[in-house]
């Protein structure tokens, strides 16, 4: 039995700058702060490689001292609106309804809600009332990947049924204005907000690339270089500067015993879909890549136009190979990184 990615479907939140417009609020931001350390984080925007981000809210809205509950209350109205709406366009691209899924898994890590946004979906859409759920809340940027990794492992066990994957981030309500961290000034730099939905089938007839493997690599020792904290004021990021050197370092043993149990070498992989942390990770990885013939040109792409949207950023580089024009055969591999420290990957062959 197969298990296949049927379709992937984005929706981006109402609001939205180019980056060159979020510098004045930057500047009225960061007033009183040494002139020096003003420029280097003006330097930071302006060099993060993203053009555009979008966001559940307004710059002056991400920019004004409100409350953590102020903020959690935005993220919980505005994640309900986003996560239907990609849900609903991921369904519609292969002409199902939402009482098809048999299972719903959805992934935030930006905010807090119970019941989780799930329980919304199945009331507004009115899903089978005997559906299974299961919420990812605490994986961050790997949760996408780990997202079809559970939906795969489910639908394995269970021949001719479906489910549903919704990732639906929003990293600017995270945003903490009294701190002047580079944690808090990179996170802003590269972050945006979104939502995406895969839908998974184990139905013989259904069409869509086969999940062939999926895998999870721990990195011991590195749990305080990603993640966020609970304060007063909300999420505060924790973001190490040595996560693309942790990332170099354990890049063999990522790849390469993971395509080597499947019999394929790099040489092998058609399409990789990456998912873009930041210009330097993105830059890493890069380096890495190129060394063995590949490129990342999808995921720096999507970083440039959305910014880096935690978990469904990698589901906006899935959508791009989704949608194209791919051959019989053709083999992708999916890549992300997350809190743990981890890193999560699944093969695919159309």
């Amino acid at each position: 039995m197969s298990i296949k990615i049927l379709s992937v479907a984005k929706q981006l939140p109402k609001y939205n700058r180019e980056t060159k417009e979020i510098i004045p609020f930057v500047k009225h931001w960061m007033k009183g702060q040494e002139t020096r350390f003003q420029r280097k984080v003006l330097k930071l925007f302006e060099g993060a490689g993203v053009e555009r981000r979008y966001s559940i809210m307004e710059a002056d809205e991400v920019f004004f001292n409100s409350s953590f509950e102020e903020k959690n209350n935005i993220y919980v109205r505005e994640i309900i609106k986003l996560a239907e709406q990609s849900l609903q366009k991921s369904l519609k691209k292969v002409d199902l309804q939402p009482i098809d899924i048999d299972y719903i898994i959805t992934v935030s890590c930006t905010g807090i809600m119970i019941p989780s946004v799930d329980a919304y979906l199945i009331n507004s859409l009115q899903m089978r009332q005997d559906i299974i759920r299961l919420p990812v809340t605490e994986m961050g940027c790997v949760a996408g990947v780990s997202g079809i990794i559970y939906a795969k492992n489910f639908l394995k066990a269970n021949p001719n049924k479906r489910a549903a994957v919704i990732s639906v981030e929003a990293p600017t309500a995270t945003f903490q204005l009294e701190n002047f961290s580079m944690a808090n000034i990179v996170s802003a730099a590269i972050f945006g907000d979104g939502a995406a939905s895969v839908i998974l089938s184990s139905y013989e007839q259904d069409k869509g690339p086969n999940l062939i493997d999926e895998a999870m690599y721990h990195f011991y020792d590195s749990i305080d270089v990603m993640g966020f904290k609970l304060v007063n004021t909300g999420l505060e990021m924790i973001l190490d500067k040595k996560v693309p050197e942790t990332i170099s370092n354990h890049f063999p043993m990522i790849i390469h015993p993971f395509l080597e149990r499947n019999n394929l070498r790099i040489e092998d992989i058609n399409h990789l879909i990456f998912h873009p942390g930041g210009k330097k990770i993105v830059t890493t990885v890069e380096g890495l890549f190129k060394s063995l013939g590949k490129n990342i040109d999808d995921t720096k792409e999507v970083l440039k136009l959305y910014g880096n949207m935690s978990s469904a950023t990698v589901l906006y580089v899935l959508e791009r190979f989704m949608d194209g024009d791919r051959q019989r055969g053709e083999k992708g591999l999916m890549l992300s990184f997350g809190p743990g420290f981890s890193a999560q990957r699944i093969l695919l062959e159309w």
